[in-house]
């Protein structure tokens, strides 16, 4: 108990002013630039209210106007980088104590990229990873953070062309003991999917679909943790 109070402790003091925010996408590891293709939050603090539509993408994230969209063949390796300040050296990506899950989903515009406020039944989900290692407690943000920030996943190539909200998300669940504590950074960015295919995916709402009571949201994860359900379903994988 006194372990788990400590590490608890520890890591609210580590993640004080450590937070973050999605800077830069590649395509087919090409760097777009920074801010490019991307909604912009206002600032690099966390979404704790699951029900707000900032869960969406972001803080101010409902339109992106102004926002360029890119234009990417289907099946192509997309890699978001984060950072914690407007800077890619000189400190960690993200604190070291921001332990949780990396996900990513996507959801079709009806018309423009920059025009869809992302509202409804229709995101999903195209990428997962939590808990890696429960004897050494690694999760995905390490990994992350190992790799200076980056993370990929491949568009599935069955999906249908068209304009597209990518919407990255990585939970810190270093508070999230109770709620609200856990932290959703979230970054989305408007892309144009060339070729593709005629997929129908599943689809769930973002906010709607995260639940305050759910495991993977409200959790100790100082306590032995042997495994980790992330929120919003499966991966579909295309």
């Amino acid at each position: 108990m006194k372990l788990a109070l400590l590490s608890t402790l520890a890591a609210v003091a580590v993640g004080a002013n450590a937070h973050f925010t999605m800077q830069y996408i590649w395509v087919n590891g090409v760097d777009q630039g920074q801010n490019v293709d991307i909604r912009v939050p206002p600032s690099n603090n966390p979404v704790t209210d699951v029900t707000s539509t900032d869960l969406t993408c972001n803080v101010n994230g409902l339109s992106g106007a102004g926002v360029s969209t890119v234009s990417i063949p289907a099946g192509t390796n997309i890699t978001f980088e984060w950072h914690q300040h407007d800077q890619r050296t000189g400190e960690d990506a993200i604190s070291a104590g921001h332990k949780g899950p990396v996900q990513v989903y996507i959801a079709k515009a009806p018309s423009t990229a920059a025009t869809f406020d992302g509202q409804g039944t229709v995101w999903t989900k195209i990428y997962s990873s939590g808990l890696l290692n429960p004897q050494t407690q690694e999760w995905a943000t390490d990994v992350v953070n190992a790799n200076n920030g980056k993370h990929s996943v491949v568009i599935p190539a069955s999906l249908p062309a068209g304009e597209y909200l990518l919407r990255a998300e990585i939970i810190a669940l270093h508070v999230a003991s109770s709620y609200p504590g856990a932290q959703f950074y979230v970054g989305c960015a408007q892309v144009k999917i060339t070729g593709g295919g005629n997929a129908n995916p599943p689809k769930i709402a973002l906010p709607g679909a995260y639940k305050p009571t759910d495991p993977g949201i409200t959790i100790n994860i100082y306590n032995n943790l042997q495994s980790y359900t992330a929120p919003g379903g499966p991966v579909w994988s295309g």
